[in-house]
């Protein structure tokens, strides 16, 4: 059996399953991305070039189709250069539109991977009220669906981490989604006992200690607001620092766009208030086992985010046992049920977040059943353990499908 997993990046999403795929079941798995040529771990990498993409003479409600196009037309020439290669199945993602044209190529079925279907109104774009929304950005957000909305035609069958965000999808297309999650590593991801230390900065007994993760420090995953409730946990206790691990990047939204006193948003937030920075570290990116190590040691994790696609970090917490207190957000209450395995607070109200860290601060080992029980939901319900064979099954139903025909 040969799968060819089509993504930019690698391993994306899929590397874990071709991995899964090789060793535990002697399939043959490709993967063609933007990364140079060779064979990694035996999967073997074609790389795809673009060769054009959308310019500012462009329709700004286009630019997104428009270099969805070019992806998939470098993948198509990429693989078509490549006639030795005849996959029995395609796997990608969608939204880079680069498996619609494979279509043409093979004659095999295509699975993608739907992550997010955009709205312009009840949304992430929207929901926070006090950063306007442009006009075109409103209007674009339909017409960033275009290539999504041509692989759910072309896919044979598709799939969604999230119950919440295949929820997006138009109703007519959601019998074709699965709702199957990404899976947690739980070799790396679990709680471990590691020496209370960041580097040369030793953390001494007593001191509490609160985490937040996000790629970027960005208003989408309330950065802001984080650092409101941080400054009041600080203002009312001596003995708690914030361990910060993430970059001065933007990784969805426009927030450096709004932005004309700092070079990054982090700066932009910390000249809000005054804040002492002898009470945050932050990290920059760490590699997974140190972002394990650093969450074990925590005794509260703090995630926010607006309703968009659900970071991989709230779940790579709650499989490390951290007690979490999280936004009460569409797609975080698919995960945690309050006062269970988590704690939920609305995104805009710091004062509720704040009584709520506070609270923890006071007694960590009273809720450290909250975190136990999310250690046990990510075990029996998300790791790669269960996602894997659900995967799996996908894969064999779609293709059994397919030669049936």
């Amino acid at each position: 059996m040969h799968v060819l997993f089509v993504h930019k990046n690698f391993p994306a999403q899929f590397g874990h399953i071709a991995s899964f795929l090789i060793k535990k079941h002697g399939f043959r798995c490709s993967f063609v991305c933007e990364l140079p040529s060779g064979v990694f771990d035996g999967i073997q990498r074609f790389q795809y070039k673009l060769t054009g993409g959308a310019t500012k003479t462009v329709h700004y409600c286009s630019r997104t189709f428009e270099n969805c196009v070019w992806h998939t037309h470098g993948v198509y020439e990429t693989m078509k250069a490549h006639p030795e290669v005849k996959p029995d199945l395609v796997v990608g993602h969608s939204g880079f539109g680069s498996t619609t044209f494979l279509a043409d190529l093979y004659d095999c079925p295509i699975i993608n991977y739907f992550e997010y279907y955009y709205h312009g109104r009840n949304s992430d774009l929207d929901f926070r009220p006090e950063i306007p929304v442009k006009e075109l950005d409103l209007l674009r957000s339909r017409t960033r669906n275009a290539m999504i909305l041509l692989d759910l035609q072309t896919c044979a069958a598709g799939y969604s981490p999230t119950q919440w965000q295949k929820s997006l999808f138009p109703v007519e297309y959601q019998p074709k989604i699965d709702a199957i999650f990404d899976g947690i590593d739980t070799t790396v991801w679990h709680r471990r006992q590691v020496p209370r230390q960041i580097g040369d900065r030793v953390i001494p007994p007593g001191t509490k200690i609160v985490t937040y993760v996000s790629r970027g420090f960005e208003s989408m995953r309330g950065f802001d607001i984080f650092m409101k409730v941080a400054k009041r946990i600080c203002d009312a206790r001596k003995d708690v620092v914030f361990l910060c691990v993430g970059s001065d990047r933007v990784c969805y939204g426009g927030d450096m766009q709004r932005i004309t006193d700092a070079e990054s948003y982090r700066d932009h937030i910390l000249k809000q208030d005054n804040y002492d920075l002898s009470r945050f570290i932050f990290t920059g990116r760490v590699e997974p086992n140190q972002l394990a190590d650093i969450i074990s040691m925590g005794d509260l994790h703090i995630y926010l985010t607006v309703p968009f696609v659900l970071s991989w970090s709230l779940m790579n917490s709650l499989a490390c046992g951290a007690t979490v207190l999280a936004s009460d957000t569409a797609p975080v209450r698919e995960m945690i049920r309050h006062g269970e395995n988590g704690l939920l607070g609305g995104f805009f109200d710091v004062d509720r977040l704040t009584e709520l860290a506070l609270q923890v601060l006071d007694d960590p080992p009273a809720y450290r059943h909250l975190g136990d029980a999310g250690m046990h939901m990510i075990q029996e319900n998300y790791s790669l353990d269960k996602m894997l064979p659900r995967m799996l099954d996908l894969y064999e139903r779609t293709l059994n499908k397919h030669r049936g025909r």
